[in-house]
């Protein structure tokens, strides 16, 4: 391959861009006000630093009362800086509150590069995820259906008849940011390629499982910094009472490259991959002049190993293996998930449960994680400090996960997605080509309606014992669409025999929930007209998992204590009821349930 360096002094990306194409912008409210949509314009402009490696501008906007509420209370700096030798280049940004300032929310903030329709048809954002896309004529009304969610439109005389019959959602393209590291176009008229590389997350809020956008039809190309995607309101940080906050959003990279026209696309992907590479052993970058970003020699290490004391699954002591380890501000167990102010630094630890973070920035920080396959949130109460240029060495960490009792039966692993549960093939009216035969089939629209489809009248019952959660468990707990449309809350059953039950000690259900969008769920043991429950979630969760597409969203964890006298010897029956009947949307995931034996 004959990979060309393209941009040297940024002429190539006329060729990238539509007509105001970049930009950077936010969505914020005064408290008990309706959301602002704010594009960023500096209203100063500096050359931070010009050598012969290296420029940096600086466009300033400072908050000013003039404006009233219509402007965020914020200072914004937005930096761009072109590297010697580098095709591409770099933008970051400084979001300033001094104190005394305004109360305001900040619910999003992200930038958006919207590229030539005439060139970019082609997105790629994994090995396994990319594809030639639809124009953004295709979704014109005269061209689509506008389905039952607003972002999801079925194709109906596209420009390109290939595409006919397919839905197309900007939710669809969603991911981790765990998995977000390089994204983005190729032009095949003049074989180009478009990337955002992200070398760290650190500064994304809600952690690495957080699910932003990335690509979708336009082309457009997005760095979501800052969301409340598949969480809900609990994502939008609230700045109160005067308080102070800097942070650094970024940099990232947006690197362009180019090949022969003979050549095959895949080439310019494959060469993004090794960009990234390049980009994620460059973290920190060393370049960014301002203060606020940490440098390498300002950063710190901290390191360790996690083991696992469950007396129920063994008598020793075992590795958290391949435990997910992060610092985060410090808070409640699992409050990183919901965390947006601060900085998140995380990593996955070896199959010994060995663990290293490293490039923390200076700061006071919570550890916390959790271990695939093993249920709940690892907290270290104590607080660590961080200071400039140390390694903390934590030694052997104990997680005593929440356990009570021996397991009676379980459903699923913990895993914190509702991933291995049954996801039904799509109905053949709503499909994205991409996810046929894909791993990720959960990305198909429409598979609320599934549901409904396969229990048209009656429930789900499981069986332990006889029943295959991979098989029988259906992936989301959904309402039932009636023939006249209206909705209908639905009883799941869990079908299990006990050959004795104690008369001493109190059993334990865990229930975790992978997802919950405005959901309630209520919990009967063997009578399942009982008036009141004898547990109720309670409508939790605003994340719309459901509705975009997504296999997971806010963790939660319920405890739930369950008196012998509920249970009886021979069979029983545990009614889980999603009660809410509120919207197709409506309903949860679960990641794992277990019932356990009173302590020993």
């Amino acid at each position: 391959m004959n990979m060309v360096f393209f941009v040297g002094n940024l002429e190539g990306l006329h060729y990238c861009f539509s007509h105001d194409g970049r930009y950077w912008d936010l969505n914020w409210n005064v408290p008990g006000e309706h959301d602002n949509f704010d594009v960023i314009y500096g209203d100063t402009y500096n050359v931070i630093q010009e050598n012969a490696n290296i420029v940096e501008v600086s466009f300033l906007r400072r908050y000013s009362t003039n404006h009233g509420s219509r402007m965020v209370p914020l200072n914004i700096d937005k930096r761009f800086a072109l590297l010697r030798d580098n095709s591409g280049f770099y933008t970051y940004a400084i979001y300033e509150r001094p104190s005394g300032w305004p109360d305001f929310n900040l619910n999003q903030t992200r930038i958006v590069f919207k590229l030539r329709k005439d060139k970019f048809c082609y997105m790629a954002m994994a090995d396994t995820k990319q594809r030639f896309m639809p124009s953004p004529e295709d979704l014109m009304p005269n061209r689509c259906e506008r389905l039952a969610y607003p972002e999801a439109n079925l194709l109906r005389s596209p420009k390109n008849p290939e595409f006919t019959g397919e839905v197309d959602d900007k939710y669809q393209y969603s991911c981790d940011n765990r998995e977000n590291r390089v994204h983005g176009w190729i032009s095949m008229h003049s074989m180009i390629g478009f990337w955002i590389i992200t070398a760290s997350d650190e500064f994304k809020n809600g952690g690495i499982l957080k699910q932003n956008l990335t690509s979708h039809a336009g082309p457009t190309c997005l760095s979501v910094f800052h969301s409340a995607h598949y969480a809900g309101e609990p994502l939008c940080a609230q700045f109160r009472n005067g308080e102070t906050w800097t942070k650094v959003f970024g940099p990232i990279y947006v690197y362009l490259n180019s090949c022969l026209k003979n050549s095959s696309y895949s080439y310019l992907w494959d060469d993004a991959k090794r960009q990234m590479v390049s980009e994620l052993n460059s973290w920190p970058y060393s370049w960014p002049s301002s203060p606020d970003y940490a440098k390498s020699y300002e950063r710190s290490s901290v390191s360790g190993r996690l083991l696992v004391t469950d007396r129920y699954l063994s008598q020793a002591t075992t590795c958290g293996s391949y435990a997910f380890l992060g610092l985060a501000m410090p808070g409640e167990l699992g409050s990183w998930q919901t965390e947006s102010k601060g900085y998140q630094f995380w990593t996955q630890a070896d199959k010994n449960g060995v663990f290293t973070i490293r490039s923390v920035r200076t700061g006071e920080y919570n550890l916390y994680g959790w271990v695939p396959g093993i249920l709940g949130d690892y907290q270290l109460q104590s607080i660590i400090s961080i200071s400039p240029g140390v390694m903390v060495n934590l030694g052997d960490l104990i997680f005593e996960p929440p356990r009570q009792g021996s397991t009676i039966w379980e459903i699923g692993v913990p895993d914190r997605t509702a991933a291995g549960f049954f996801v039904p093939e799509p109905n053949p009216r709503y499909v994205n080509r991409l996810f046929c035969n894909h791993l990720e089939r959960f990305r198909h629209y429409g598979l609320w309606e599934r549901y409904t489809e396969m229990y048209p009248s009656t429930d789900l019952i499981y069986t332990v014992g006889s029943s295959d959660w991979r098989k029988d468990w259906f992936f989301a707990h959904l309402c039932r669409i009636q023939q006249d449309g209206t909705l209908q809350p639905t009883t799941w059953q869990i079908r299990f025999d006990m050959d004795e039950v104690s008369s001493h000690g109190m059993y334990k259900l865990r229930l975790a929930l992978a997802a919950s969008s405005n959901a309630a769920v209520q919990i009967r043991f063997n009578d399942p007209d009982l008036y009141r429950p004898h547990f109720d979630t309670m409508q939790t969760g605003k994340d719309n998992a459901i509705a975009r597409h997504g296999i997971h969203g806010l963790f939660h964890l319920f405890n739930i204590d369950v008196p012998s006298q509920l249970l009886r010897k021979g069979g029983n029956v545990l009614y889980l009821t999603q009660r809410k009947a509120t919207s197709i949307f409506t309903g949860v995931m679960y990641d794992y349930i277990r019932l356990e034996a009173p302590p020993q």
